[in-house]
C-alpha cells in the first residue's frame, strides 16, 4: 500500500531532523602507507621489510577532477574516521530524502498548493523586510 501524502511529509520532516543530527563530516578516504627511505643501511632496505610507517593519508576529490590529500597525525586518525563515517550517514539520509520528496511530488495532486521550494525547519517563521527604494543622488 502506498503511503499517504501526510505520511510522506511526516517521513520527510523526520529525515530532515535526522540530517540535522549528522554532526561534523568530511568526504574522502584514508589510506595506510609504508615507504622506504632509500638509505642502503636502513632496516627498511632489507628484503620483506614493509618500510617505514604506517603513515595515514586522507584524500578526497575536488573540482576539476583532481585529488587533494593531507597526511594525518596519529592523534587525528580516529577523529577523521568518525567524520568520514558521518559523511556516509549524510549521503544515506540525503538519498532517502530525495526518494521521499519524489514520492511527495508524485502523490501531490495537480492544482494543489505546492511547496515554495525553500527549506524552513519546523517552527521557523517566514517573513521578510519591506523593500524601500533609496535615491542615489539628491534631487535637483
Amino acid at each position: 500500500m502506498a503511503a499517504s501524502l501526510a505520511d510522506l511529509e511526516h517521513q520527510r520532516t523526520q529525515l530532515y531532523a535526522q540530517l540535522a543530527l549528522t554532526g561534523d563530516f568530511r568526504r574522502g578516504s584514508i589510506t595506510t602507507n609504508y615507504r622506504r627511505c632509500g638509505k642502503p643501511s636502513c632496516v627498511c632496505a632489507r628484503p620483506n621489510h614493509p618500510g617505514h610507517g604506517p603513515r595515514y593519508l586522507w584524500t578526497r576529490s575536488v573540482a576539476g577532477g583532481k585529488t587533494k590529500g593531507r597526511q594525518l597525525l596519529d592523534q587525528e586518525l580516529d577523529k577523521v574516521r568518525r567524520e568520514l563515517a558521518n559523511y556516509q550517514q549524510f549521503v544515506a539520509v540525503s538519498e532517502r530524502i530525495l526518494e521521499v520528496n519524489e514520492a511527495i511530488c508524485e502523490a501531490r495532486p495537480p492544482g494543489s498548493v505546492l511547496a515554495t521550494g525553500t527549506f524552513s525547519p519546523p517552527g521557523a517563521e517566514r517573513g521578510g523586510s519591506t523593500r524601500r527604494s533609496r535615491r542615489s543622488s539628491p534631487p535637483r
